[in-house]
């Protein structure tokens, strides 16, 4: 079935397998694709989207993307933002998927997390329009990111916290050269410009979200790591073995030993026995 409206043609599909109701929903239409690579080179390679959804677990109820369409109805275009990374942290993760896009009226409630990478078509859009829209949401936390540090948003970093309705600035910390990040209280992590690139602290485990590079290479030294573990302890294993083998051979030559000196003592004791004899026989 195909609805027509004066914004969009929305394809309706049926999502039984995704909910189990066979219920027919409307997905969002096909949206055209950034025309820079700001999202590939911050979030796609960086392997950000995996590293979160790993943080954060409970994939059923968890949706992390880029580039989702998000608005109140598929049905309607106006109003509908794409943001480049955006998490939400209790919603029917299937009907996302089903829908291509967040559709606000069906979801348990809003995102809580969206960020924006700054590009030259977007950034004012970024600083201004989507800025309103996301509060109107109701989005609880809405950052933006600028790898050329403040050439095309207002700042290199900025956060704002949904407080009564508007948006509050979060507050950022500064450290080495020119670095900063503020903590996202949805995330539970720091959010950091670090030399032009977006990071992601853990202050828990005090260590960032591996990126898809430190990830390889983690697994490489990991992989290293047990290689030599498993030399250490065939070395180990191989010594124990000759050193019980050694054992073995002295507690054999020890008991041939005793078992000589047993058979010598018998011997000798024979041969006083039949001397002593003898010298008795001799006397009578």
């Amino acid at each position: 079935m195909t609805t027509k409206t004066t914004e969009q043609t929305a394809r309706a599909i049926g999502v039984a397998d995704a909910n189990g109701t066979g219920e027919e929903l409307a997905r969002f239409p096909d949206f055209p694709p950034r025309d820079d690579m700001q999202n590939n080179k911050h979030i796609y390679t960086k392997s950000t989207i995996t590293a979160l959804m790993n943080y954060l677990g409970n994939p059923d109820r968890t949706c992390v993307g880029s580039e989702i369409p998000l608005g109140w109805t598929a049905s309607v275009r106006r109003g509908v933002f794409v943001p480049d990374l955006m998490v939400a942290r209790n919603c029917d993760a299937a009907r996302v998927n089903a829908q291509d896009g967040y559709e606000m009226r069906s979801q348990p409630g809003p995102p809580e997390f969206v960020l924006e990478v700054a590009s030259v078509s977007t950034a004012t859009r970024d600083d201004d329009a989507k800025r309103t829209g996301y509060a109107a949401y109701g989005v609880s936390e809405y950052w933006r990111f600028d790898p050329t540090d403040g050439r095309r948003y207002r700042a290199g970093l900025a956060g704002d916290r949904l407080v009564g309705g508007g948006y509050m600035p979060i507050e950022l910390e500064y450290y080495g050269a020119n670095n900063k990040r503020g903590y996202s209280e949805v995330l539970g992590l720091y959010v950091c410009w670090e030399e032009g690139e977006l990071r992601l602290y853990d202050p828990a485990s005090e260590s960032y979200l591996r990126t898809h590079e430190e990830s390889e290479a983690r697994g490489d030294a990991e992989a290293e790591a047990r290689r030599r573990e498993a030399e250490r302890a065939d070395a180990e294993a191989e010594a124990r073995a000759a050193a019980e083998a050694r054992a073995a051979e002295a507690e054999a030559a020890r008991a041939a030993a005793e078992a000589w000196a047993a058979e010598s003592d018998a011997v000798i004791r024979r041969l006083q026995e039949q001397l002593a004899q003898e010298r008795g026989g001799d006397g009578g």
